[in-house]
């Protein structure tokens, strides 16, 4: 006969019951970022530096020829034939700027969301991750511009070398020459940023919430590529129009963005304003399962190896 007293049995039931309701709030506050932690902006930022810097350089690495092909399809105008030698053509240079550029758009997204999320209501994190990705593409834009504009002039074979063409836009077209089509650059890549890691994001909440435990590295990659492919599709006639102005270095076939719309919808059709669509959606939906996974893995990497506090 035991001698555990039953009033013992209910208390320790209850204490069991209360543990498990706690670590349940605990896993929910911290989906929706609602626990309140220690928030170290400086190690939010550097950690994102490292891990923006790392996944930007590994995405474009893999996908650089698909790009290319993407680019020359936007660029052939009626049937021009696309030339598919010198797939990697200015990799190395457009490296040198993808690196900084990732590394400072998750190093100011990442704190960036956090004060967001804590200043925010609940039911608006998607805005907070919304805001956070405009604010980030539009800070990286000063180093992601003439990083796309070199880029896709080498895509095009008008340069030999990265330096070269630093050395002849600025001489011939003026230091301007290297933000050529900014405007439409900011047109495409802030609603980019803000759509591909608003949707990221609000994927991973709602994951989370269905499974009840944080995501493993294949779910993380399988959400950031149906995020990426869904924006990609989206803001495929902002690309267009984009690649167009910058490859058009002095002989100004379009005067401004409305103009260059209205020009290629006049002499190509609305059709053209898709042009590249299915490489794009393929070099987002696949770049955006890479850097995704790359992304979280990495962060993941880093935090572990920090104190905990």
């Amino acid at each position: 006969m035991s001698s555990k007293d039953p009033h013992t049995d209910s208390l320790d039931a209850l204490k069991f019951k209360m543990s498990a309701r706690k670590d349940s709030d605990k896993f929910f506050m911290s989906i929706s970022q609602r626990e309140k932690k220690p928030f170290d902006v400086l190690r939010a930022m550097y950690d994102g530096c490292i891990a923006g810097g790392v996944a930007g350089v590994v995405v474009e690495t893999a996908l650089y020829p698909i790009d290319t092909i993407k680019t020359r399809l936007q660029v052939a105008r009626g049937g021009g034939q696309i030339i598919l030698k010198g797939l990697y053509s200015g990799l190395a240079g457009n490296l040198a700027g993808v690196l900084p550029a990732s590394a400072i758009f998750v190093g100011v997204y990442e704190p960036t969301k956090q004060k967001l999320l804590r200043s925010f209501p609940e039911n608006l994190s998607a805005i907070a991750h919304f805001a956070a990705g405009a604010i980030a593409g539009a800070t990286s834009s000063l180093v992601r511009v003439p990083t796309e504009v070199i880029k896709q002039r080498m895509q095009m074979g008008q340069f030999k070398s990265a330096p070269a063409a630093v050395r002849l836009i600025v001489a011939n077209e003026g230091f301007k020459g290297l933000y050529a089509g900014y405007g439409s650059f900011l047109l495409r890549d802030l609603p980019f940023d803000a759509i591909q890691f608003c949707i990221y994001e609000q994927l991973r909440i709602g994951y989370k919430l269905a499974a009840k435990r944080d995501l493993n590295d294949p779910e993380n990659a399988m959400l950031g590529a149906f995020a990426g492919a869904i924006t990609g599709a989206v803001t495929t006639p902002l690309d267009v129009v984009k690649t167009r102005l910058m490859v058009q270095g002095s002989q100004n076939h379009y005067k401004g963005i409305y103009d260059c719309v209205n020009t290629i919808v006049k002499a190509e059709g609305t059709h053209a304003l898709f042009k590249g669509m299915g490489p794009r959606v393929l070099w987002i939906g696949i770049g955006g399962s890479i850097f995704f996974g790359v992304l979280e893995k990495t962060k993941q990497i880093l935090a572990q190896r920090h104190p905990k506090a």
